[in-house]
């Protein structure tokens, strides 16, 4: 076994460690693929909130290139454009 799947299913024995998992198994025809995930709860938690300042923050930046300034703030020598 590779050494970081020993310290991950030591790590699950240990009390007080949640570890999430999910499997997944597809087939079609003869081809097959299996794929199996380990997370605890904490890294879940990290996951998360990692998704939440990327979907926040690209929501910002959005807002921010479409919003319409008031008439005349833009600076001298810009021209409004509207393709």
């Amino acid at each position: 076994m590779p050494h970081d799947l020993q310290r991950r299913e030591a790590a699950a024995r240990l009390p007080g460690v949640d570890v999430h998992t999910a499997v997944l198994r597809i087939r079609i025809g003869r081809t097959s693929l299996r794929a199996k995930a380990a997370i605890s709860t904490r890294g879940l938690l990290a996951v998360t909130g990692l998704v939440v300042g990327t979907l926040l923050s690209s929501a910002a930046i959005v807002a921010v290139a479409t919003r319409k300034l008031p008439q005349g703030a833009m600076p001298a020598g810009m021209k409004r454009s509207r393709w």
